[in-house]
């Protein structure tokens, strides 16, 4: 089965070249600002015979470093170099031939069977759903079994004293509470996404919870005021409330409303949720709290159908992650 990481089936696709002793090449994103069109952690791999995978933006500059690529896979040495990339014509040096402003840096690593070891250290991690960090430096990739605090990290003094971490795994953890088919809708929309996904019920006869394989975890509970011991509060956590009906769904927002997440939202009717809050306001929960929370959730495309919702939520989250 194809991993849906496309990070990962760049890491296999690096894997079977040197599995038969194919050197490849390695280009990497280091740092990316303004409306660089590679982001940071962009990658691809390029091996002799022209075969790729991946990306690192596209477009002139992407060509520019793929012939380099193919030339230096020509030679039998090792070949490393990063290389700042300015998209602007009225860039002194190291313009890429793009205009589209901002800049990058991307680091280009000839690999060889030698390096079979770390790349099926990175694909474990990544199968296992390990917060490992991948290390590239001036001495070439590495991987460290412990995670850093953030998703990447730049230092650069040299180009022969640089280095780069990456979180590895999942960026972003999406709880979703709730299994019917909204939920079967979404969840197969955000693993498309890359998000770590679990599913809370308290239905375990549902054929939507049979049917949902893209959930990383599905846990059955009595009751949803016991979320709180599920769910922790953090800034790459998400939080999705779309139950059966509005006891439940005011038991789940309940148990979560004190913690700090990324994002909390709650599927259902502005009648229904003017209710909620109503309610919540009789309790004396603070305008504060509620108005973190999106409600009704996602963005306003008239949508009607699961599917159409899941996008609709979809696009909501990914403008508050990419914020």
């Amino acid at each position: 089965m194809t991993h849906p990481n496309p990070k990962v089936q760049l890491w296999h696709f690096m894997l079977q070249q040197l599995a038969a002793d194919i050197p490849v090449m390695l280009l990497y994103v280091l740092e990316s600002n303004g409306s660089s069109p590679g982001r940071q952690g962009f990658a691809m791999s390029v091996a002799p015979n022209g075969q790729m995978y991946g990306s690192i933006g596209g477009g002139i500059m992407e060509h520019k470093f793929v012939e380099m690529a193919k030339e230096q896979l020509k030679n039998e040495e090792g070949f490393s170099v990063i290389k700042p990339q300015s998209h602007s014509k009225d860039a002194g040096k190291n313009q890429s031939g793009m205009i589209c402003s901002g800049n990058q840096v991307v680091y280009i690593l000839k690999l060889t069977q030698a390096d079979l070891p770390v790349i099926e250290q990175i694909i474990a991690a990544y199968n296992n759903n390990n917060n490992h960090t991948l290390k590239i430096s001036e001495n070439g990739i590495s991987i460290n079994p412990q995670s850093i605090s953030s998703n990447f990290e730049f230092r650069f003094n040299a180009e022969t004293d640089f280095l780069y971490q990456e979180k590895l795994g999942f960026h972003q953890v999406l709880h979703v509470i709730g299994g019917g088919h909204c939920s079967l809708a979404f969840c197969r929309l955000m693993e498309q996404l890359q998000f770590q996904v679990h599913v809370y019920e308290t239905r375990d006869h549902l054929n939507t919870i049979a049917q949902n394989i893209h959930a990383h975890t599905i846990t059955i509970l009595d009751s949803y005021t016991q979320l709180a011991a599920y769910i922790p509060g953090g800034m790459n956590t998400y939080v999705v409330i779309m139950t059966f009906g509005y006891r439940t769904d005011d038991e789940a927002l309940r148990a979560l409303i004190n913690n700090q997440y990324k994002y909390i939202g709650v599927l259902g009717s502005k009648n229904k949720l003017a209710k909620l809050w109503e309610d919540y306001k009789a309790d004396g929960i603070s305008p504060e709290l509620l108005n973190k929370i999106h409600a009704p959730i996602g963005i306003a495309i008239k949508s009607q159908t699961p599917v159409e919702i899941a996008v609709s939520i979809a696009a909501q989250i990914i403008a508050v992650k990419n914020r």
